[in-house]
């Protein structure tokens, strides 16, 4: 299903904007959120997490079969390696996001970790007067976590942040890795890779209880909307988009994150809380705006970029990887 939708994604080609794929990620992957909330009680927050990357995994390799091996073995060790980071760095993004949507409400933690993508395109556009968007999404960030009123959780804040700083790597090193593999291939080795790396913390606390069977069917279910359909459509769209463009794209995210946990968990956040939260989605358009970097060249669905090679051997052929 998810192979032949993705593949019709990439057919279309212009006729699907690559913000409209953003868009749509962006709410599979709240919703997925807001679900998962509702069994930390169950599996904890990392025992969350590792069933979701594990079922991911798997029903990714399903479905792409054999050709996910074809695939490898066609990678150089270079390539390789860059899926072993990505996928250690979605683990790390994953995990962070679900320990602070554990303590803070889940648009405050989508805003802090938005300033990972924004710190990225504003480097990227390398102009100093850029970073007032950096301050402006600073202070919005303050408004929503309220750290004066005393009801603010460190923990949770600096979950928050420490997703932030894997964010802006997953950012980069999806670009890099998605001109090397194909989307469907790229993310489920990906998602393999952060199943095992988060397999230490989260594995315990989901498997210590033997989880109930209707947990486990709500987490494949899931796995479907969060982390494979959204991290597969951003894969997609970072390659029609430049890295900053994306990165500042993704301003709404934390308004759809605050939307999605009104709607499914009862957050409802106070006025100086959506006050920060435009704050912060002014400071992702107000960087748009400045932005402009150019998106890399297009490709067609047949197209696979050629990896560097020593002289006088023969070309092997890259392909595309995607999501974490």
């Amino acid at each position: 299903m998810f192979t032949s939708f993705l593949s019709h994604v990439r057919v279309q080609g212009p006729r699907v904007p690559a913000p409209l794929l953003v868009l749509v990620g962006m709410f599979s992957l709240h919703t997925g959120s807001a679900f998962t909330v509702h069994l930390f009680d169950e599996v904890g927050a990392l025992g969350a997490t590792w069933l979701r990357l594990t079922f991911a995994a798997l029903i990714l390799m399903v479905l792409s079969g054999p050709s996910l091996w074809t695939a490898v073995r066609r990678a150089g060790w270079r390539e390789r390696g860059a899926v072993v980071i990505l996928g250690t760095v979605s683990a790390g993004m994953m995990a962070f996001f679900s320990e602070a949507t554990a303590r803070i409400p889940l648009g405050t933690a989508t805003a802090l970790e938005f300033l990972g993508p924004l710190v990225v395109a504003v480097v990227a556009m390398r102009r100093r007067s850029e970073t007032v968007w950096i301050g402006t999404a600073v202070l919005g960030v303050l408004l929503l976590t309220r750290p004066w009123s005393g009801g603010a959780d460190p923990v949770g804040i600096a979950f928050g942040l420490a997703g932030a700083v894997t964010v802006a790597l997953y950012i980069i090193l999806t670009q890099k890795v998605g001109s090397a593999f194909r989307p469907v291939h790229g993310l489920a080795l990906s998602m393999l890779v952060a199943s095992v790396a988060v397999a230490p913390m989260g594995a315990p606390q989901a498997l210590s209880g033997s989880p109930d069977p209707w947990v486990l069917a709500s987490l494949v279910g899931i796995a479907l909307i969060y982390p494979i359909l959204p991290f597969l459509l951003e894969m997609v769209a970072l390659q029609r988009m430049s890295r900053s463009a994306f990165s500042v794209f993704a301003s709404l995210e934390p308004a759809v994150s605050l939307i999605m946990g009104m709607l499914l968990i009862a957050q409802v956040p106070t006025l100086v809380q959506v006050a920060g939260m435009m704050l912060v989605v002014a400071a992702g358009a107000g960087a748009a705006r400045s932005d402009h970097t150019p998106r890399p060249p297009e490709r067609r669905d047949g197209d696979r970029p050629r990896r560097p090679r020593p002289r006088l051997r023969p070309v092997v052929r890259r392909r595309n990887l995607e999501p974490a």
